[in-house]
């Protein structure tokens, strides 16, 4: 009975202390930052839990000590520095999280001990492979972190709490924020809370030098917290930043020993060595906040969060007059303030591996993102694309997807007024919203990208078939496309040709030519040490399927006399029957859906584009010329593309010429490497994003 009633207080006292801290706190935020962002703080808490991540969470479970080994190099090029301060058990469990998925990068972990009382002294030592320094006297975490660093041997410092189950990948996806983006001085990890709940993807200062854990309580894979970007902080329970630059800047200031404030003043002097600081939302670690501190800002360690604000407020003085206001709830519209805004829409995420309007659009999202602007992706069908829109997370595209985005005309009421300039994809999107984009973003610039003139594709396809009611659909298809030029600001187009058509058909539009985008991948394999032909394109595209059938039926029979032992290659996703059943003629290889290219590109003789009917400019030809492998084309193929036939380009059309352009090209070592060169040359000229650039200024960043 005893020890129950002993229990019951324990629990009680626990209880009367949150509560006291929570109204602490709460009184706190209303001084400092008002009523609306305190009612909000204090809903985000209460309400009910949001989804849960989509890919779940690991905890190692619990178990006695026992020995086991952490991830260790010799030459490491990451440096993981673990202050401790007794809670030997929590210290156990990161440790364990760490080991049971050890990183790609080479990498050392250092435990730095400020004076543990408990076991912390008799497990440290018998974990293989970890690196374990006692301090002589507690001096606190900025002691213990800085004696880490100097202990550290590797490029990168990763400081990283003991309270903390770091994620699958963490540690490599922070490495490579420095790779993808070598101006980051400071990567950021996403924090969150045991339950799954979000504890901070980033912070916000204010001007008065209060912060604000951006997402806290939000779900993990809210889009508006999954991107990366830059960040006024980062939480010091998980950071990773270039050892010498943490030693130029002076490591963590001892001005707020012993914690609390030295991680924001880390980042405010990372930026003002001239680098940037970054979350790195695909960099996850569970963080259980307050097992080594408490969260009561009135008592204990904590207090120094109180008296530390006033230290950094006073230091940063200068630079905090152009931060917001304290009471300012941070959303992507006050984040990206400063900066052009574009909204881009289409069906679905970019698949750059799966056809060339995908790769166009990507490095169109590359550019705007290299030149400043803030950047967000709409898919309208609102799926998540697995890989896909991790990849537009990654370049620092706001990517958005259900649940979070309950309808496309819902979000875009709630969202589109804060973009400067909306991208359109494709003439059915472009007539559905521009009526609602005029009523909510009635400032921003609207854009139609037609990827190709589809009614002109339907045309030219209708008139090969002869099919009229096909003509009469291909017409009608016409004036849709036509309307959406008339409705829009202004349209683009990916060729010249296009260009031309539209000033007869469409003569008051306001037109640009933004041809595909491409970046020269070089030479690849020299002439000998290729063999066989190459067509890539999806088969949801009819041009493709017609194009595949008609070489496989009437021209490789002609090519296979002369050359018995080629064998061709037919690429692309989703091949219908009839295009599977190719694989049964002798040399036909069907292989559907490449990821990787590259081999195909870079070890494959020459490529062919048979293409009988389409419109724009075959990004097939385009990425064959970039990576130095020469093509053989219909005059449809190359429509548009600035080549010249026996120059950049082997064209014919009929069956037997086509056939004898393949022969010819195939045996001919010097044409062969005449023509690899000029068609790098004409991508560089015509189609890389260089070429882009001033057109790309025009649309999106110049005013009207």
């Amino acid at each position: 009975m005893r020890s129950q009633a002993g229990n019951w207080l324990a629990g009680l006292h626990y209880r009367l202390a949150h509560l006291r801290g929570l109204l602490r706190r709460g009184l706190s935020s209303l001084r400092s930052r008002g009523w609306r962002a305190t009612w909000r703080r204090a809903w985000l808490q209460l309400r009910p839990p949001p989804p849960a991540p989509r890919i779940p969470l690991y905890r190692p479970p619990a178990a006695p000590f026992s020995a086991f080994a952490v991830p260790h190099a010799d030459a490491p090029r990451a440096s993981v520095v673990i202050p401790v301060y007794n809670h030997c058990e929590a210290t156990l469990a990161c440790l364990r999280a760490l080991a049971a998925h050890p990183p790609a990068a080479a990498c050392e972990v250092i435990v730095v001990d400020d004076g543990s009382a408990d076991a912390t002294a008799q497990w440290m030592p018998r974990v293989e492979g970890l690196r374990y320094h006692r301090r002589a006297a507690n001096g606190g975490f900025i002691a213990a972190c800085n004696d880490g660093a100097a202990l550290a041997r590797g490029e990168v410092l990763v400081f990283l709490n003991n309270d903390t189950f770091p994620q699958p990948g963490w540690l490599d996806a922070l490495l490579a924020t420095f790779d993808a983006q070598p101006d980051t001085g400071l990567a950021v990890a996403q924090l969150l809370y045991p339950d799954g709940r979000l504890q901070e993807s980033g912070g916000v200062v204010f001007a008065d030098g209060s912060a604000w854990s951006y997402g806290r309580f939000e779900a993990a894979d809210d889009p508006r917290y999954g991107y990366v970007r830059e960040a006024d902080y980062g939480s010091g329970a998980a950071l990773a930043i270039p050892r010498a630059l943490f030693e130029s800047v002076g490591g963590f200031d001892p001005r707020y020993a012993p914690a609390y404030y030295e991680d924001t003043d880390l980042a405010f002097a990372v930026r003002a060595a001239g680098r940037k600081v970054r979350v790195q939302p695909a960099s996850r670690v569970l963080h259980d906040e307050g097992t080594t501190a408490g969260t009561d800002t009135g008592q204990g360690i904590k207090a120094y969060q109180v008296r530390n604000r006033g230290v950094f407020a006073a230091k940063w003085a200068e630079v905090l007059r152009g931060h917001p206001p304290p009471g300012t709830v941070p959303d992507p519209a006050s984040l990206h303030a400063g900066q052009r805004r574009v909204l881009v829409l289409d069906e679905a995420v970019p698949r750059p591996d799966r056809d060339s309007a995908s790769l166009r659009q990507l490095n169109l999202l590359r550019m705007l993102r290299a030149r400043g602007a803030h950047v967000a992706f709409l898919p309208t069908g609102l799926a998540h694309g697995g890989e896909a829109t991790a990849d537009l997370q990654q370049l620092g595209v706001e990517t958005w997807y259900a649940p979070f985005a309950a309808s496309a005309p819902a979000w875009l009421r709630a969202h589109a007024a804060r973009f400067d300039v909306i991208v359109l994809t494709r003439h059915h999107l472009a007539s559905a919203f521009i009526p609602l984009l005029r009523r909510h973003a009635p400032r921003a610039r609207l854009v139609f990208d037609t990827i190709d003139l589809h009614y002109l594709r339907e045309r030219r396809g209708a008139q090969l078939a002869g099919d009229a009611a096909a003509l009469r659909a291909a017409d009608a298809t016409r004036g849709r496309e036509l309307a959406a030029m008339a409705a829009a600001d202004l349209t683009l187009v990916v060729s010249a040709e296009e260009q031309a058509q539209l000033r007869r058909d469409a003569p008051d539009a306001r037109v640009e030519l933004l041809s595909n985008l491409h970046e020269v991948a070089g030479p690849g394999a020299d002439f000998d040490a290729r063999a066989d032909l190459v067509f890539v394109g999806g088969f949801r595209h009819p041009p493709n399927v017609d194009a595949v059938l008609w070489f496989a039926r009437e021209v490789f029979p002609r090519i296979r006399q002369a050359l018995p032992e080629v064998r061709f290659h037919c690429i692309g996703a989703e091949p219908p029957p009839e295009v599977a059943a190719l694989a049964r003629q002798p040399g036909i290889l069907v292989h559907g859906h490449v990821p990787d290219l590259a081999p195909y590109m870079d070890r494959v003789r020459l490529a062919v584009a048979p293409l009988r009917f389409g419109a724009g400019v075959k990004g097939k030809v385009n990425l064959s010329m970039a990576h130095g492998q020469p093509v053989v084309a219909t005059t449809c193929a190359v429509e548009g593309m600035h080549l010249r036939d026996g120059v950049d380009v082997a064209v014919a059309d009929d069956p037997a010429a086509f056939a004898e352009a393949v022969v010819a090209l195939y045996r001919d070592r010097g044409r062969w490497r005449s023509q690899a060169q000029a068609g790098l040359e004409n991508v560089a000229r015509h189609f890389s994003l260089d070429a882009a650039a001033a057109v790309v200024q025009r649309v999106f960043f110049d005013p009207p």
